[in-house]
């Protein structure tokens, strides 16, 4: 979720104002950036339904990964490696041992961008919105492409029976990546579905099978 980097840029935007009427003197430090920020959150949103302005309060990663962004230096490789082991930590792996789910489910899933809205019922589950960045399957000819394509990906993973020893470290993986991204990718774009309880566990499980079992349209 980039809301991150439109708050932080309105701070810019506002840190502008207050510079030239102070004549341009000097430009704002970080600390004085971050207070106008958090200014500029206050006065310009509100709690609205399901929506909370919390929303908007940032952990440590995103927090980096937004400045990274915002100032064009990249996060350092070693800090990178700390931000993927923290999140790494945060993942939830299924409770009752099972990683995959119904394909079609996860596919209604993919399909669906209901959800976190103010106009949501917040009692009806998400949608995983996966289409709107990455083609799934060779049928849906409307998708994003922010992210990778995902058809054939177990396919072109070798996996043939999700259930297999053999197929263990590629299913713990899709299920890590959809729960938490940044646990392999630090300033990864993707959202953390599960640890930002966009999808809960059944879903995440639903979506891992849509993309593992051989069975689904994405592997055919």
């Amino acid at each position: 979720m980039k809301l991150s980097f439109s708050i932080r840029t309105a701070g810019v935007v506002a840190a502008c104002g207050v510079t030239a009427l102070l004549g341009c003197a000097s430009s704002p430090n970080s600390a004085a950036l971050d207070q106008i920020t958090d200014g500029v959150v206050k006065t310009s949103f509100r709690d609205q339904g399901m929506v909370k302005v919390s929303r908007l309060v940032q952990d440590d990663s995103n927090r980096e990964c937004s400045m990274a962004e915002a100032t064009g230096k990249p996060v350092s490789a070693e800090r990178a490696k700390q931000i993927e082991e923290a999140n790494l930590r945060m993942v939830k792996w299924p409770s009752d041992g099972k990683f995959v789910g119904d394909w079609r489910e996860g596919e209604k899933i993919a399909q669906s961008g209901r959800g976190l809205t103010w106009t949501d019922d917040p009692k009806m589950a998400n949608g995983g919105n996966c289409y709107n960045c990455h083609q799934i399957t060779k049928e849906e000819i409307s998708f994003g492409t922010i992210g990778p394509s995902l058809y054939n990906y177990g396919k072109i993973r070798g996996v043939s029976d999700p259930s297999s020893a053999a197929a263990k470290p590629i299913v713990e993986y899709t299920w890590g990546k959809i729960w938490n991204s940044k646990a392999y990718n630090a300033c990864s774009n993707m959202p953390r579905a599960g640890h930002a309880g966009i999808l809960d566990e059944a879903q995440v499980r639903h979506v891992v099978g849509l993309l593992l079992d051989p069975q689904s349209p994405v592997n055919k």
